[in-house]
């Protein structure tokens, strides 16, 4: 296995959750949009809510133009996918360019779909890419644990949101089974008392939502990884 640099673990992991960021939140923002356009409600501000991100919108249709495709707003789809986007151009070595083409095309078609009557029609094609994207690291990258940091990083970040929007136990435990076989494959530094609290609070109805996120939140140290164990030696 590749040694790698703690920066480039780093900018790994975060390309797995904004890859992931992307295209989770497309996917509930979509299931979310008719209820919000066809209800006279504040639907949005609950999306804000559970996605801890602050409700800086005006209305349904501010929130629709702004939270998709505002690069001013730090929280926005749009933002978090220039962040994977800025992640993947300097792991170009790591990932490979047939595999960093998939992040550009995304970019590519957000900005399409920013100019789109059909904004919802046009997303489906970032979502899109961003599948294609993670089949190339699993086709295209050689190194199992550049591999495996990038799937760390999307299973972190989908637990993540799966627990904010209070998705049902059954996929919260599939999700957290991928985790636990995923997890010892990086080399990353992980609190293993938090991966068995995660695992007992999966096993625990009602699901305690808010102790998962806070807990998947602090899961990986932000620490230099134990290069013995990335090396193989």
């Amino acid at each position: 296995m590749k040694v790698l640099s703690w920066e480039n673990s780093d900018r790994l992991f975060w390309l797995g959750r904004y890859s992931e960021r992307v295209y989770s939140t497309i996917k509930f923002f979509s299931n979310k949009f008719d209820s919000m356009i066809d209800l006279k409600n504040y639907e949005y501000a609950e999306f804000c809510k559970n996605q801890d991100i602050p409700n800086i919108y005006a209305s349904k249709e501010d929130f629709t133009a702004r939270y998709c495709f505002s690069s001013d707003d730090p929280n926005s789809i749009y933002s978090n996918l220039i962040r994977a986007y800025d992640n993947a151009i300097v792991l170009r070595e790591e990932i490979g360019s047939d595999t960093l083409c998939y992040i550009q095309l995304a970019v590519y078609a957000m900005n399409k779909a920013r100019e789109s009557n059909a904004p919802l029609l046009a997303l489906q094609s970032v979502t899109d890419n961003i599948v294609a994207f993670w089949g190339m690291v699993d086709d295209s990258v050689d190194e199992s644990n550049v591999r495996s940091i990038v799937k760390l990083g999307k299973r972190i970040e989908r637990i993540d949101n799966y627990a904010r929007m209070k998705m049902n136990a059954g996929e919260i435990k599939r999700e957290l089974k991928r985790l636990n076989i995923r997890l010892a494959r990086t080399g990353l530094n992980y609190d293993a008392h938090k991966l068995m609290h995660l695992n007992w609070l999966s096993e625990v109805e009602p699901l305690d939502y808010k102790n998962i996120v806070e807990e998947i939140e602090s899961l990986v140290l932000n620490e230099r990884p134990n290069l013995a164990l990335v090396a193989g030696l």
